[in-house]
């Protein structure tokens, strides 16, 4: 080989030389310095037939792989880390044992509001809140003090807000009323106090509910095998675009009651959509206000289902029950109902609210959650 071609292997460093060996199928386990490396390189016959080319070090990462680092990298600095404590955090890689009220967060908008769990702040699960908690996001010096503006309990979720000076830029936000089972998914989060950690999986099962801090169940969750641990509380889900499709609030644990919490590979996320319609409304009102219909309507999988029992498409939303002495039986609603062969009957089709078309679910929601009580 010519001095060129060697001066130019030479001016690699040693990793861009074993990327080069290794991505040629050439073994170097027994190269001891930098100048056998270079030697092997000019041994290789794949060498040899590129040497024409100017060296250019490939990549070590597939597509797939540069894509999870890529959308790591733009969705991390939105992340926080939340604590009820004011205890100061030596850098460490150890694993460090979680203090109650010690969670993960994320930006929600470029005004300084951030994102948990409700019992992330509810001081360790006590039920009061704190006047103020810690926030700290990646690049910051230290963590900076954050108000409560408002909690849903029953959704599991808060609602703070830091000071808006030098803020990265808040997560793009997708939605959960698509998604699919089998589609890949990212949880960032500070696991045991390991903060900005990165675990990936799948969307296992939708549709879970899971009990909520308030005692009621939390419906419509998200189920994943994404690795969710004590510290994971209040982070984002994410897709593999790095949108907001959830936000990690539980796992499964059986040996939680023996001192045995941690991952098995069932996770649990509140879906992004129930997070915007709570979210905003604790930013605007600083509570959820709840207006009702009284009904109970079908879910779109179920309205789906029911579309191919019957052959035909459900151009609306599909009531399947209404509440006695609820604003909906004034109004004349009619619920659904099975025969007795088990054939369906169906109920009344909300198809429009206030002349805007609802096609699913999250429709009429949105629009229901957007009235005040007695507005008709």
């Amino acid at each position: 080989m010519s001095n060129s071609n060697n001066s130019g292997l030479s001016s690699l460093s040693v990793t861009e030389l074993k990327r080069l060996l290794s991505e040629r199928g050439v073994d170097f386990r027994d190269c001891l310095e930098k100048r056998d490396l270079v030697e092997r390189l000019e041994e290789s016959r794949d060498w040899a037939s590129s040497s024409s080319r100017s060296v250019v070090p490939p990549s070590a990462l597939s597509a797939e792989e540069e894509r999870v680092v890529q959308t790591f990298k733009r969705a991390s600095p939105s992340v926080a880390y939340i604590t009820t404590s004011v205890q100061p955090r030596s850098f460490s890689l150890q694993g460090t044992r979680v203090p109650a009220g010690t969670g993960t967060g994320f930006l929600w908008d470029d005004r300084g509001h951030v994102v948990t769990n409700y019992h992330v702040v509810a001081s360790g699960g006590s039920g009061s809140l704190p006047r103020t908690v810690k926030v700290k996001c990646q690049g910051m010096a230290e963590a900076c003090d954050a108000t409560v503006v408002g909690v849903e309990p029953e959704k599991d979720l808060a609602v703070l807000r830091i000071p808006t000076a030098s803020l990265p830029q808040p997560l793009d936000i997708g939605t959960s009323n698509d998604l699919q089972v089998g589609q890949k998914v990212l949880a960032i989060g500070n696991p045991f106090g390991l903060d900005y950690t990165l675990t990936t999986g799948v969307v296992s099962a939708l549709g879970r509910d899971v009990d909520g801090a308030g005692g009621r169940p939390i419906k419509g969750c998200i189920q994943t095998d994404a690795a969710i641990n004590p510290g994971n509380s209040g982070g984002p889900l994410l897709d593999s675009r790095g949108r907001l499709i959830g936000v990690n609030t539980a796992i499964y644990a059986p040996g939680a009651a023996a001192g045995m919490a941690g991952n098995i590979g069932i996770g649990f996320a509140i879906p992004v959509d129930t997070v915007r319609r709570v979210v905003n409304q604790i930013i605007r009102y600083g509570r959820v206000v709840k207006p009702t219909l009284g009904i109970t309507i079908a879910d779109d999988k179920v309205a789906r289902s029911i579309e191919s029992q019957l052959g035909r498409k459900l151009d609306g939303v599909l009531v399947v029950d209404v509440l006695p002495r609820s604003p909906a039986l004034e109004a004349g609603l009619r619920a659904s109902s099975l025969r007795g062969d088990g054939t369906i009957i169906l109920g009344d089709l909300i198809t429009h609210v206030d002349g805007q078309p609802v096609r699913e679910a999250e429709d009429l929601l949105s629009a229901v959650e957007e009235k005040k009580s007695g507005d008709v």
